[in-house]
Parts: C-alpha cells; structure tokens; sequence
C-alpha cells in the first residue's frame, strides 16, 4: 500500500514539472517573437507590448499607458494599451455633459411674447404695494428698440447701466488671437487635459482648445494677483486704473496701458462688492462701506451695515448698500464727502444681492429670499414685490424698459409693466445651470448682447431679443462678476482670482 501511494506522489510530482516547463517555453518564445524587429529598425519603448497594440494581457483594457505616451515605459508586456491612436472616448473622460441651448427657447419673432394669463406665469405677478408711473414699458416698438440701444443708453433719470467714459484702453496689452482654420468641435467644452498641458490630440481633440468659443471679439488680457474670487469690478471717471476687489481681503488697481498692478490696498476684509460714481470708489465689507476718491486719496467710512455688504449701488448724489437691508445714504460726491444716512429700506427677509436703478426713481433689490423689490427712492417706499423666481436672485439688471432678473432656478426673466403699473414676466429663457451674474453692452454693429454668467464656469453671449447664441467664455472657477466698459472692452472675475479682459473687434 506504501509503495502505491508513493508511485501516485511521484506521478503528480513529474506532471506539474512537465506543466511548468510547457508554460516557460510557450512564454518565452513570445517574449522573442515580440523583440525580433525588421532588420536596421530601431528600437523603441513604443514597440513594447501592450493592451491594445499585439499584446494578448488584459485584453478588455483601453486604458492608455501614461508612460508609452512620453516614450518611458520599461514593461514588456505591458497590461495598459500601446496603441497609436488610441480611443478619444477613454482618454478624454472628464466628465463633462456637453450643454446644448434648448430650442425651445429660441423666438421666432424679433420681439419677446407676453406670457398668457391663464399660464403658470400667473405665479410670477407682482405685489402691488402702490399704484405707480415710470416703469417698464412692453409696447411693440419699444420691444423692436432694445435692438438700437444698449444698457448705457437709458435715459438720464438712471444711470444703472452707464458707461463710465474713460480714456485709457487695454489695447496695449499682449492679445491673444481668436481661433481659425480649426475643425469644429463635437462639444462646446474646454479639454481638460489641454488646461494642464497634456492633451494629445492637438486640433483632433474634440473639446476646445480656447477660452472662449465665438466670433468677432478676442481675449486681451489676464490680470492675475488675487488669490480668492473677485466680486466686484469698476472703472472710475478720470482715473487709468481698474480696480477689482476679492475675497482675499484686498482692492487692487491695475494700470489700464500696460495690464500691471499699480497698486494693492490691503482691507483686512472681505471685500463682497464694489462700485464707482466719479471718481470715487465704494467698497462693501463686512459692517462698513469703505470709501476712496481715486484723484485726492481721500479715505472714508460709512457705519451702519450690518453684516457682509454685497450689493452696491450709486446714482447721482444716492449711495445704496443691501446686507440683510438696504442701507441709503444722500449727498455728494463731487467734491468733498459729505454723505448721511438718508433711509433703512427693510422688507426683504434674507440677504441683499443685487441692487440696480431704473428710470423714475425706481430702485429694484434681488434677495435670497428668492423675491425682487421695487423701491422708490424719492419717498423711501416699496411699491412692489415680484415673486416669479423659485430660488435666490443673484443678478439684476435694467435695460431700456426692460428688467432682466438671473437666479439660481436657471432662469433669467424679462420683465415689463402691464396696462395697470405692475410688472409682469413677458419671456423666460432657460439654462442649465444656474445664473450667477448679467450685465449687457452693443456690439461693433450696434447689436445688443446680453452676458451670462452661469454655474458651469462659462458665461454665455446673447443676441437680444431672440437670445440667438453668439458666443462663450470659459474660466477655471465659476465667474461671480462681469464689468463693461468703453471701447468694446468688457471684463470678467472668477472664483480663483483671475480678472480677464476680453474687447470686441471692429469689422
């Protein structure tokens, strides 16, 4: 019985070797097969065995091999794929959802339709806390002359989207020319792997090599220094300087000839909002209004905030500054300041974030309290509340007649007044994402172009008033501030920082 089993042990002992030495030759005879290359060819770590490119491990992989694409891998075979042209799909997983407008939105006229009354907008009316004069208007000409005015051009009574006149330009920074002769991408998306200087594919690559996608504008310049986003841009009257103010607590002021910083005005704070009238320069932090003429250096400060200030607004001889109220201050700023507390406009039930000024003493206040308000600065009275908007109102903006709302609910509303004074939404436009900022200017062929900052880090240009699709610019974070400013020059601020300056190309 001992002899049986020990002939049994020794029978297996003898068939695995036999195994093993099969398995040794067969590997072998492949690792020569791949290293026998034509005669006078060199080698090269391309050659190597790969996933993808005649090697037979793991074949279900198309993962490329980071190290073959630089020309350093030292595996032979090699489990990840050696292939030429490898699949753009896998290489390019940066999951990204390409955005498409939606069609529907898209008007077939050249003029917005008022919503019918018996719709959902019947939820979008107006509180109508005082009958009232001198707002939007929605009459069928008026609508056709949006398209020969531009938000700078509303009448004297409001300077809510003027254009501050300065002299000094950016066009003597380097530019950055707009793309041509480049195929037409599949996806209106910047690649990721050209941000960080890796892409492969060069003018094949799918995504967009660029910043911005469009026609008749270019990239001038970018103006880094910030190191926290940036929440407000202006441009003061007589001044060559732009100024920006961040999160990181500073104001810098950039010299409009050659795009460096001139200077950095160290605030301590958050700065949350900035605006100009004059030559003065307002600055909303946390509990105070700081307050600097750009031409004497003449500092102030303004108490009575309480909280952050991120919303800022000055008109004539009116300052106003939104916290969780709206704070207005009267007096002048043409020579010395001479500013008092004038009112405390309370009604909104959450933070202040948008603040604007429209024709007949109207000043129109957007909320988190997803609410815009209607106020009149001559008697210091909310006159309407205008609920069409489901989640915080983040930009507001006035234009001619019209009253452009952007929220986070990622819609922007055009809004009109009716035959009884109140205001109603006469055209929703959808995005995507939602609306982070809107500012509007002509372009070069008098046309108006509405700016849309969105959640997606890209800020859309469009036609108005068909909203057709002229354009995008793109950014590392989200944009919080957009700026216009003269000869075709506009200005964008992002979450990391950086402030760009675009300017649109005379034909």
């Amino acid at each position: 019985m001992v002899f049986v089993f020990g002939c049994f042990a020794l029978w297996n002992a003898l068939f695995i070797g036999f195994l093993f030495l099969l398995f040794v030759a067969v590997y072998s005879m492949e690792i020569k097969t791949a290293r026998r290359r034509p005669q006078g060819k060199e080698s090269s770590v391309f050659d190597r065995l790969g996933a993808g490119r005649g090697g037979h491990l793991n074949n279900s992989s198309n993962k490329i091999c980071k190290f073959w694409l630089s020309g350093r891998c030292l595996k032979n075979p090699c489990r990840f794929a050696h292939s030429e042209t490898p699949d753009v799909a896998s290489i390019h997983r940066h999951r990204q959802t390409p955005y498409y407008p939606h069609s529907s939105n898209a008007l077939v006229s050249n003029a917005w339709r008022r919503a019918p009354r018996n719709s959902q907008n019947v939820q979008e009316k107006v509180v109508n806390h005082k009958s009232s004069e001198n707002v939007p208007g929605k009459s069928k000409s008026d609508l056709e002359d949006i398209k020969k005015k531009s938000p700078e051009s509303v009448s004297e009574s409001s300077s809510e989207c003027s254009v501050v006149e300065n002299d000094s330009n950016l066009e003597n920074v380097v530019e950055e020319k707009p793309l041509e002769h480049v195929p037409k991408k599949t996806a209106e998306m910047v690649c990721e792997f050209w941000v960080q200087g890796t892409c492969a594919y060069g003018d094949q690559c799918p995504y967009l090599h660029s910043w911005f996608h469009g026609d008749k504008f270019k990239r001038l310049a970018e103006l880094q220094g910030h190191n926290k986003a940036v929440n407000g841009i202006a441009l003061p009257l007589r001044c060559n300087k732009l100024c920006s103010g961040s999160s990181d607590g500073t104001i810098r002021l950039w010299d409009c000839h050659t795009g460096q910083c001139a200077n950095v005005i160290n605030l301590g704070g958050e700065v949350g909002s900035v605006c100009s009238e004059g030559p003065w320069l307002f600055v909303g932090m946390p509990n105070v209004v700081k307050v600097w003429n750009t031409e004497s250096g003449a500092e102030y400060s303004l108490n009575g905030p309480v909280g952050q200030v991120n919303a800022l607004k000055s008109v004539n001889d009116l300052l106003f500054a939104g916290d969780g109220v709206i704070l207005a201050w009267k007096g002048t700023c043409k020579s010395n300041l001479t500013f008092q507390l004038a009112a405390n406009l309370k009604g909104h039930t959450h933070g202040i974030t948008s603040l604007v000024v429209g024709g007949g003493n109207r000043l129109y206040s957007g909320s988190k309290d997803h609410t815009i308000r209607v106020w009149d600065h001559e008697h210091w009275q909310c006159i309407m509340t205008l609920n069409g908007h489901d989640d915080v109102v983040k930009s507001l903006m006035c234009w001619d007649k019209y009253l452009f709302s952007g929220s986070l609910d990622c819609t922007i509303k055009v809004w009109a007044s009716t035959d009884d004074g109140s205001l109603e939404v006469i055209y929703t436009h959808s995005e995507e994402q939602g609306i982070l900022a809107l500012t509007g200017m002509t372009d070069p062929d008098v046309k108006p172009i509405l700016y849309c900052s969105c959640s997606d880090k890209s800020v859309h240009l469009y036609e108005l008033p068909t909203f057709t699709d002229r354009g995008r610019l793109f950014a590392n974070q989200e944009v919080q501030t957009l700026q216009i400013g003269p000869g075709g020059l506009f200005f964008t601020g992002d979450q990391t920082g950086l402030l760009t300056v675009y300017t649109w190309l005379a034909d």
